[in-house]
């Protein structure tokens, strides 16, 4: 019997190791940390032996196929012994896409992925498509294939989750945006970063889709490069002889083959110039599986957004508190900013992941009145902001850059926290993080 290794006892662990089961491959699990109470309850229900905060390399290194969770890096000492001795290491979604027949709509890019895939997801469930949500959002794509049987799957991908992907494929592939982000697992290398995210086109036929920002200048560059079958949907706020979504006077229209449609920007749910490229791309999606168009216009009217992506908390003596906790990279700032009306007082920090701050330094000039750094180490961002602006404290809690932020905001501004790093140095991840702030927002 085929010995099934998963690392990693998280949403896609699990999940792999109950599908891996029900096809009667001999499964285990280890996880260097503690599984949570759920987690464990859904092994035990299926049978299925672990092990937690520790790997045994006798149980391990035996494996026919190893399922590795994203989170863990390639260049962990046990994958590099798994990896010496040849044996196959694939993530959950490569392993799930061997038993469904299911349309995977997949979504990368380094910004805007959660919103978009969310988008997609709504519209499709909305016009009564039988439709699950996977990936870095919703349930395990292995745990629904093995126990649902959908017709369609949206799908959000990492350029982690990719990197662990060989024979699966996109039937339709959205790629939103490429800028630097994750750089410590790429070597620092910027194009093996943008290699990870091309993966999200291998596979594909002339019979498949590709959705994608036609003014991105790595996509752009990337495409040229390379020899794509895909059929090509490009999205722009101004059209070229290519665009299949773009804005005009003031009215998103979806132009393709098949279809026409046009609705006022006006009534879009989602506002802001970023919002408008995850509209379009989620439109070109539902165009492309023949979802019709009143479905369309009613679902981009009434989504209600993604909680920690420039989510309003509350306003508190006419200052307002806009929580961006999932702006994990700098460029997702740079969208947050771009959005803001008001002065902002920005907090930032946490894990630096080989930042450049200086894509936001302009923004940061125009509206930007005061900083508040929340790390275990700030010594980056007080390189570069230093002398730029005139307001900066270092905090070590949530709490204290509530209250730091509100002392320093006047009448009218929005405090906005947009991190640029990732959380682990002083929270669990984002979400916590982001839950952190709203608490503290509200107990002022």
């Amino acid at each position: 019997m085929k010995r099934i290794v998963v690392l990693g006892g998280g949403e896609s662990g699990a999940g792999a190791a109950v599908l891996a089961k029900k096809k009667g491959f001999d499964v285990f699990l280890s996880d260097l940390s503690e599984i949570k109470p759920a987690y464990k309850a859904l092994l035990d229900q299926y049978g299925i032996s672990w092990e937690e905060r520790k790997h045994s390399e006798y149980l391990i290194l035996n494996a026919d196929e190893v399922i590795k969770s994203p989170g863990i890096p390639d260049k962990a000492p046990l994958i590099k012994k798994l990896k010496i001795i040849g044996t196959p290491i694939i993530s959950e979604i490569e392993f799930a896409g061997r038993y469904t027949n299911a349309k995977m709509i997949c979504i990368t890019g380094s910004n805007g992925k959660t919103t978009t895939t969310m988008l997609v997801y709504h519209i499709l469930k909305n016009a009564g498509l039988n439709v699950g949500l996977a990936g870095n959002v919703g349930h395990s794509l292995a745990l629904q294939v093995a126990n649902d049987n959908f017709d369609y799957f949206v799908v959000e991908l990492s350029s982690f989750q990719l990197d662990g992907m060989t024979e699966f494929k996109a039937d339709i592939a959205i790629l939103l945006n490429i800028t630097p982000d994750h750089l410590d697992r790429y070597d620092y290398k910027f194009q093996n970063y943008i290699d990870s995210k091309f993966r999200i086109l291998q596979n594909q036929t002339k019979d498949d889709a590709l959705i994608f920002w036609e003014n991105d200048p790595v996509i752009k560059a990337e495409l040229a490069k390379r020899n794509i079958q895909s059929a090509l949907f490009p999205f722009a706020i101004e059209r070229s002889e290519k665009t299949k979504a773009f804005i005009e006077k003031d009215e998103l229209i979806i132009s393709t083959l098949n279809t026409l449609f046009s609705m006022p920007t006006t009534e879009l749910a989602l506002q802001g110039m970023h919002n408008a490229y995850n509209s379009m791309a989620a439109g070109l999606a539902a165009t492309i599986v023949n979802v019709k168009k009143e479905n369309i216009r009613q679902s981009l009217q009434d989504f209600q957004g993604v909680e920690h992506r420039l989510e309003y908390v509350a306003t508190v003596r006419n200052v307002r508190f806009i929580n961006d906790s999932k702006a994990t990279n700098v460029n997702s700032c740079w969208y947050a900013l771009q959005s803001m009306k008001t002065k902002v007082i920005l907090i930032l920090g946490g894990t630096d992941k080989g930042n450049d701050y200086s894509e936001i330094e302009e923004l940061v000039n125009e509206k930007v009145t005061g900083m508040i750094f929340m790390g275990l180490d700030n010594s980056a961002l007080h390189t570069f902001f230093d002398g730029k602006v005139k307001n900066i404290v270092d905090v070590k809690s949530m709490e204290a850059a509530v209250e730091s932020a509100y002392r320093m905001a006047n009448e009218g501004d929005s405090v906005l926290l947009s991190p640029c790093c990732a959380s682990f140095d002083l929270f669990k991840n984002y979400e916590d993080r982001g839950k952190q702030f709203k608490h503290c927002v509200r107990n002022l």
